[in-house]
């Protein structure tokens, strides 16, 4: 083999060594870019917990006497024949249906139990203030405060945006969390950022 083919040779495996050095810097560039800790595939969203006004179609096999559509109260139950008053707000569909199976077995033997939620009405948000629609908007998904602002027509000329609050009734006390748009916005402190819960109000001043 001639001098000229060694070179050759030790030149393309130096090569390809810089390339695949250069491939998996690039990696660890990409990788770098993610914050410490994060994790990039989207959290997994948690079961929906009925609420008021919502509706959910319960049926009970070979029983149609007990399959029907019931809604949620203001009280948070709802009212089946046999077992009467089942509380249902703040509980998952399989919680319920559980309940039912439970409370059922005095009356029917091995009853089968399924529950479909039917309409989703529970799930309403609040945006008040310097926005261009400000008002209560029943949405069917999770919903963070920067999606709620987008209902609501964004924020308007005169709006506080570093000043926002969300407000949160929880048994009985009242929360307050603060937004900062402008930071959200330039990409800092994401956290702020929560998923609102039914019943949450957005203050912009």
């Amino acid at each position: 083999m001639s001098m000229t083919c060694c070179i050759r040779m030790v030149a393309c495996r130096f090569g390809g060594l810089l390339l695949m050095c250069s491939a998996v810097t690039g990696v660890q560039a990409l990788v770098g870019v993610l914050p410490a800790g994060s994790d990039p595939l989207p959290a997994a969203e948690a079961p929906y917990l009925l609420g008021p006004e919502d509706i959910v179609k319960i049926s009970v096999w070979r029983d149609e006497h007990l399959t029907q559509e019931v809604v949620v109260r203001p009280d948070g139950m709802i009212s089946f024949p046999l077992v009467g008053d089942v509380p249902a707000a703040g509980r998952t569909i399989e919680d319920v249906r559980l309940e039912l199976v439970k409370r059922l077995n005095r009356f029917v033997q091995n009853p089968q139990v399924s529950i479909m939620a039917t309409k989703i009405l529970s799930y309403k948000i609040y945006v008040i203030g310097r926005v261009h629609k400000p008002g209560e908007f029943l949405v069917g998904h999770y919903t963070d405060v920067l999606q709620a602002l987008s209902l609501a027509g964004g924020l308007n000329q005169f709006a506080a945006e570093n000043d926002i609050r969300v407000m949160r009734r929880n048994r009985g006390e009242q929360q307050v969390f603060q937004f900062r748009y402008g930071d959200v916005r330039k990409g800092k402190d994401m956290g702020q950022n929560i998923i609102l819960e039914r019943g949450d109000v957005v203050v912009v001043p």
